[in-house]
């Protein structure tokens, strides 16, 4: 048996994660590091430091004059956010697909190697989010339209925080991980219809499960 050692830190970006998920934390509500470390019986530092993590996933703002809130999850943004990445995403692949070279091919097999890997690990959203973009990004790369790209990667910013939602509470990591596998070999074998559709479904599969779960936790929040 193997027994995962969790620093303070991880404990508390855990708890509070799970906290503002769950609805028991509302949007707006405020972070008091004082009261949080009271409360989760731990000094200040491993909270400013959580509550950093949980910025950067995007659960967590900081206000001047407010300091740190739970932030705003929106299922009409989701729509929005995943609807609009499917249209552009999948029309650069369809670009990129036919001049993937083998040396970028390559480079896609070991990000999903890592992606593989990283699974489990502390930290493994973080990590996780950080491949998925790399290995997306990859395979759109031979298209050469970095306009296009540039609103991808501002799209992807944007969905960050419902992406790392879906990896860690919607189920999210059991199925990319097979439908990245299929997308891979589609793009190997050059199959552009193929893969287009596979990239399709992956993004706009994302949004209705995220939906689903943004739903699930509005009716438990207001009952």
């Amino acid at each position: 048996m193997t027994i995962v050692y969790k620093t303070r830190t991880q404990l508390v970006v855990e708890t509070l994660r799970e906290k503002i998920l769950s609805g028991e934390i509302k949007a707006g509500d405020p972070l008091r590091q004082a009261a949080l470390a009271e409360e989760l019986n731990v000094s200040r530092i491993p909270v400013r430091e959580a509550l950093l993590q949980l910025e950067a996933e995007g659960l967590v703002s900081f206000e001047p004059h407010k300091g740190a809130t739970a932030t705003e999850l929106n299922a009409d943004q989701v729509d929005e956010l995943f609807e609009l990445r499917a249209m552009i995403e999948c029309n650069l692949l369809a670009a990129s697909l036919p001049l993937l070279t083998e040396a970028k091919l390559a480079e896609a097999t070991d990000i999903l190697s890592q992606l593989d890997k990283a699974l489990g690990k502390e930290n493994a959203a973080n990590t996780w989010s950080e491949l998925n973009s790399r290995y997306h990004n990859c395979l759109y790369s031979a298209a050469n339209r970095p306009q296009t790209q540039d609103l991808v990667n501002t799209l992807n910013k944007n969905a960050d925080r419902y992406i790392r939602m879906h990896l860690l509470w919607a189920g999210g990591i059991s199925k990319a991980g097979p439908e990245h596998n299929q997308l891979l070999e589609c793009c190997k074998s050059g199959d552009v219809e193929q893969a287009v559709e596979i990239l399709r479904q992956h993004i706009l599969g994302s949004r209705d499960e995220i939906k689903a779960f943004l739903e699930q936790r509005e009716s438990v929040i207001s009952q």
